[in-house]
């Protein structure tokens, strides 16, 4: 039986009014002092002042949510003390929902709400009430303020805003082990009833797993749940209000849980023992089978590592493990020989990497297999003694001659006969040829070893009975010297002599080559050819160190009188036999910088430190070429250009000319030359040679002279010789008409003493040795080349 919120609503408000009622009126009893709200009168009566008091004394109200009767659910009622009943009073509603949700009766200040209201939207709704005289519209109550309370039903179940979940726990986990922690919410008002008291429960996933009633954890409920047997579970949990009594609201969630891997299963061959056929011929390094060991756990929990803990499998096979798959690669060490060995037994072990010491109850982590190997025969080819031979033959031995020999023999039990031959590709020029029975290598030609000192051929082998099987070998073949080659003199650089040169010095250290090889080193004897006569200029000094020194055997060189001397050089080599060569020399006389330090000439130093190449040097020769060309043009069409002398036939005058020709000063003898005034036959009669010394002519005898006579140049009678001009001069027709000034220089003979330039001295040779001036520098180079040649005049 449902009873309505109304029908209980209305008593409790009914005694409500009526508390009020009874409390106002046992307030009521006279008494014999007046009150502060009593008057006393002059007849001796009291009069009672009464003074309105207000009808809600309460400031809340309560609506249940939800409501979804027919009509509007009643709230209460607003009673003042000033209603009489008639009618007088009009009751007015404000605020919250006020004339939306909440309606008032203005005469019995009843509230009704008209729509159904959703606590967990608007939990309540603050109004104001008033009360009006009706008549007059004043105020007979003061506005006051109250609380329309929604009051909670259990219309919200309970919900998993996070849901479904997935969790995950290791397997073989202990009892009570903590999986996941869920947590449902529920929108009713918790401080009301127990519409929002939650209790968990699970539906699905027992007897693996319980749940916390209170606190909604998860935990394992059954012991050693093995991954390998199950890994995944579904799990329901209920989640139900009014703390799980009947007529709660529920909702519910999924968690699927995972079991994670942990080492708790071994590795297990399939099988104990296992077979494998491999042929003799399979590769060193090359994988020849496979074996695998199952793991039932996962990840790293499964990684296997194989070995082979036998000896005899050990020495000849390899084991590895691959990665991706897990299995065990078998390798060979070494190669397989049918005839030698014919079966091979191996003891394989599996053991994971990662254990985990929790299982170690379980036992050993590892297990073990036996693998027999069964060797194929296979039809192989020749194999040869050695793996690489070397031999050495005497260069410019005669074709024909043997180098040496290979062998091969058929490993096979047949033992087939085995044929030679050399592989062209190498051996292009054809230097050996080979038998191809008996495997010896002979020359075909006679060697140089300076040409080549090392040969590099390959021998293959095949047998008579299978030609296709082919086995190559390298052979290498050195050329052993023999003195056949003569020395030369190392002529690297050009061999320098200075002028200031003196005798005994030593010009320049030479070395020889020779393209033989010598065991014990080179060792070379130097000498000048013994059928020439000596060399005036040139000795040679052998140093007994396979070098020898050029020295100079007189003072001074020329590089204008000679500028190069050829100086042949004889070398001996230590050969067996010794043999011998002649080498010529170019020496190139230069005058050398200061202290002779430099072994190079002066024009060329400066061309190398300037860091010209041939090149370049001709490129600016012809630049220069083609600048004078352009000079030399301009000049011609200037002087072409020039206005004549003469203006016009009948402008007869005197010119004076003149001639912008400026002198070299007192060094300049080639610019202005008194004998170009003379006539051709005088200039050639009285020209003086310039490239010879003038004579000298002794002023007095023998007795008398002095030691630096002057020397005086033939004289001439100027004043004859000026007379002769000026009538040559008349008579010359080729001459312009009119007067020309003809001007004649003449220096006297200067004093009677002569000349004391000691220049011209040709006393005897003085005592003075003039070799410091080669000391000084190039400024004084010419100085000393003039006493250089003064005192080799005097010693001839």
């Amino acid at each position: 039986m449902r009873i309505s919120t109304t029908a209980c609503l209305c008593p409790f408000l009914v005694c409500l009014c009526f508390l009020q009622r009874c409390y106002g009126a046992s307030h009521h009893v006279p008494a014999k002092v007046p009150s502060k709200n009593q008057t006393k009168l002059a007849n001796g009566e009291t009069e009672v002042h009464h003074r309105p008091k207000r009808g809600w004394i309460w400031n809340q109200f309560f609506v249940l949510e939800e409501h979804m009767g027919p009509e509007a659910q009643y709230v209460g009622k607003l009673h003042s003390n000033s209603d009489k009943g008639d009618g007088s009073v009009r009751y007015i509603l404000s605020g919250e929902g006020a004339g939306t949700i909440f309606l008032i009766d203005e005469v019995t200040g009843d509230i009704h709400a008209t729509k159904s209201l959703d606590r967990e939207r608007k939990t309540h709704y603050v109004l104001h009430a008033q009360a009006l005289d009706r008549n007059t519209e004043e105020a007979l109550e003061p506005k006051s303020e109250f609380i329309i309370k929604v009051q909670d039903i259990n219309d919200n179940a309970p919900k998993f805003p996070d849901g479904p979940f997935v969790a995950t726990v290791p397997e073989m986990s202990e009892v009570g082990t903590s999986v996941l922690q869920v947590t449902a919410t529920d929108a009713d008002d918790p401080t009301y009833g127990n519409s929002a008291r939650i209790v968990y429960s699970i539906l699905q996933g027992q007897p693996y797993f319980s749940v916390d009633p209170k606190t909604g954890i998860i935990r394992t409920a059954l012991a050693d749940m093995d991954r390998e047997a199950r890994e995944h579970y579904t799990v329901v949990i209920q989640a139900k209000d009014m703390a799980g009594q009947v007529g709660g609201l529920s909702g519910s969630t999924t968690i699927n849980i995972t079991l994670t891997d942990v080492n708790d299963n071994p590795p297990k061959f399939p099988q104990k023992n296992y077979q494998l056929y491999v042929p003799e011929s399979a590769q060193v390094g090359k994988p020849v089978g496979k074996i695998k060991a199952n793991d039932e756990d996962l990840g790293v929990n499964a990684d296997i590592k194989y070995s082979i803990i036998n000896s005899e499998g050990a020495n000849m096979f390899s084991i590895s493990t691959d990665r991706d798959t897990r299995e065990g690669i078998l390798s060979l060490k070494k190669p397989l020989n049918y005839e030698r060995k014919k079966t091979y037994t191996l003891h394989i072990e599996g053991m994971n990497t990662h254990v985990d010491p929790r299982f170690s109850f379980l036992g050993s982590f590892k297990d073990t297999a036996t693998l027999k190997i069964t060797v194929g025969d296979v039809d192989e080819a020749p194999v040869f003694s050695m793996d690489y031979y070397i031999m050495d033959v005497y260069e410019n031995a005669p074709s024909g001659t043997e180098v040496g020999a290979v062998t091969a023999r058929d490993p096979d039990s047949r033992n087939s006969p085995v044929r030679y031959f050399l592989d062209r590709k190498e051996d292009l020029v054809q230097y050996f040829r080979i038998d191809e029975s008996s495997g010896v290598i002979r020359t075909t030609q006679p060697l140089d070893r300076e040409d080549m000192a090392w040969h590099n051929i390959t021998v293959m082998a095949s047998e008579v009975d299978n030609p296709s099987l082919l086995s190559h070998i390298p052979v290498t073949v050195q050329v052993l010297d023999v003195n056949d080659n003569p020395p030369e003199v190392a002529t690297d650089e050009e061999v320098i002599v200075c002028e200031s040169s003196r005798p005994g010095q030593l010009i320049q250290t030479v070395t020889a080559v020779d393209k033989d090889d010598f065991a014990n080193g080179q060792r070379f004897s130097f000498a000048l050819p013994s059928q020439l006569p000596v060399n005036p200029n040139f000795t040679l000094k052998d140093n007994e160190d396979s070098t020898a020194s050029i020295i100079a055997r007189r003072r001074r060189f020329n590089h204008l009188t000679q500028e190069l001397y050829e100086l042949p050089i004889v070398v001996w080599d230590s050969g067996e036999p010794s043999l011998s060569g002649t080498s010529t020399l170019t020496l190139r006389v230069c005058p050398c910088q200061r202290h002779g330090r430099a072994r190079m000439c002066q024009g060329e130093a400066f061309l190398s430190s300037a860091g010209l190449s041939t090149g370049a040097l001709i490129a600016i020769l012809v630049c220069i070429v083609i600048l004078l060309a352009i000079v030399v043009l301009f000049i011609t069409l200037r002087r072409s250009k020039k206005e004549p002398l003469i203006i016009s036939e009948e402008d007869i005058r005197e010119n004076v000319v003149t001639y912008d020709d400026e002198g070299g000063g007192e060094e300049d003898t080639e610019a202005f030359d008194i004998i170009a005034l003379r006539n051709p036959a005088a200039a050639e009669e009285l020209k003086f040679r310039r490239d010879i010394r003038p004579e000298v002519r002794q002023l007095c005898g023998p007795p008398h002279c002095r030691r630096s006579p002057s020397v005086e140049l033939d004289e001439v009678d100027v004043h004859q010789f000026i007379k002769q001009r000026l009538v040559e001069a008349d008579l010359d027709t080729s001459v312009p008409p009119y007067d020309s000034l003809q001007t004649y220089a003449y220096e006297g003979q200067g004093s009677s003493t002569g000349s004391i330039s000691p220049l011209d001295s040709p006393g005897t040779q003085s005592e003075q040795d003039y070799n410091y001036l080669d000391d000084w520098g190039p400024q004084f180079q010419r100085l000393a080349e003039l006493y250089g040649e003064a005192d080799s005049v005097v010693m001839t």
